[in-house]
């Protein structure tokens, strides 16, 4: 799963890639040529840090989520718009990360003359909606001269019913409206399979602020998706401290986390994923990444193929129940261990044992 950053020249994309990932890719103007560069990070997350301090393990395996920083979209301000390449890069990512410019500084001038967030907001999402319109009047279009050489030997219902779909979105985006607020059936998501449509993939939107500047809200932005503001210059120097010294940072400016570690959270809820635990004695913790409704089977085969095909049954329990009780022995002791089968649905802090036999 990755997440690709974009936004206009001089947003601070890459500025953020590097804090995200630690990075030193250089910051400078855009060659507006097509850059891609991509790094999988850690999804901070307290659970862990606690099932750690019990059971001591050997290793502790944090969730991760993937970014990928993607330069060359200057092109969503020329007449061009976006190159092949851009967008097939764009339509291989699972969701995106929106950086919108917000910050004044007259050592770093803004492409279009001057600062305007949700100018510069409006203008990527009009470019993908276009995009979006195009791909699906030329699949109308196909459609259509399907149905005049008589199907093919397709069902006709069938076909009228992708027409109609096709149709239906057409219509939401001639009125510039992005499709990531729709909702789709079963049969129209395997329409859509292949598409890649980009103003349907979900969206993070990170608006670039200095220190002090007011914060825009998502009703101001007009937007359904999540934002976050955030000084991402700032971030960027104290994810360079020191542990120590970035905490005693954070402790002087009132600070209780880095924006940083939200946003590494919300990345990872914007793909719909969630965590279930394993814990191991003082071998491993482990934080496995599984789809929202994922399946007890599903999370059998995340941890290995083999438990998976010899999966009995497992084990459950919530992390809060774990930590209040202080441990598998007490939660065995007070019958808190739930046993669950191929089709339970996994829920986010769950901690799993999987039974199985081959």
């Amino acid at each position: 799963m990755e997440l690709g950053i974009i936004g206009l020249p001089q947003s601070g994309k890459t500025t953020l890639f590097n804090t995200l990932t630690q990075g030193k890719l250089p910051i400078g103007i855009s060659s507006g040529k097509l850059a891609v560069h991509t790094a999988m990070i850690d999804v901070p997350d307290a659970r862990v840090d606690t099932l750690e301090k019990i059971f001591e393990p050997k290793k502790t395996v944090y969730a991760k989520v993937t970014y990928v920083d993607i330069g060359g979209l200057d092109g969503a301000s020329a007449k061009t718009g976006l190159s092949g390449p851009l967008l097939n890069t764009l339509h291989q990512m699972d969701g995106f990360i929106h950086v919108i410019r917000h910050f004044e500084n007259p050592l770093v001038p803004h492409s279009a003359g001057s600062v305007d967030p949700l100018r510069d907001l409006a203008t990527m999402e009009t470019e993908f909606i276009l995009n979006d319109l195009i791909q699906v009047e030329r699949k109308l279009t196909r459609l259509d001269e399907e149905r005049q050489r008589g199907g093919y030997g397709r069902d006709k219902a069938a076909l009228g019913r992708e027409q109609a779909f096709f149709t239906r979105l057409a219509e939401t985006l001639t009125r510039g409206l992005p499709l990531r607020g729709e909702t789709f059936s079963a049969d129209e998501e395997k329409m859509l399979s292949g598409h890649g449509l980009l103003s349907r993939k979900p969206q993070l939107i990170v608006v670039n602020q200095s220190e002090g500047q007011a914060q825009i809200s998502p009703e101001e932005a007009k937007v359904l998706t999540k934002l976050i503001c955030m000084p991402v210059k700032l971030e960027m120097e104290i994810a360079q401290l020191g542990h120590e010294d970035a905490a005693l940072f954070m402790e002087e400016y009132g600070i209780q986390e880095p924006s940083l570690n939200r946003l590494v959270r919300l990345s990872y809820e914007l793909l719909g994923l969630i965590s279930f635990f394993t814990a191991f004695g003082g071998k491993e913790v482990h934080a496995w990444t599984i789809k929202r409704g994922a399946t007890a089977l599903e999370a059998a085969g995340k941890i290995h193929s083999d438990i998976e095909k010899g999966f009995i049954r497992a084990e459950v329990i919530s992390f809060d129940e774990l930590i209040a009780l202080g441990g598998f022995a007490e939660a065995r002791q007070a019958g808190k261990l739930r046993l669950e089968g191929k089709g339970y649905l996994v829920q986010d802090g769950d901690v799993l044992t999987i039974r199985f036999n081959l």
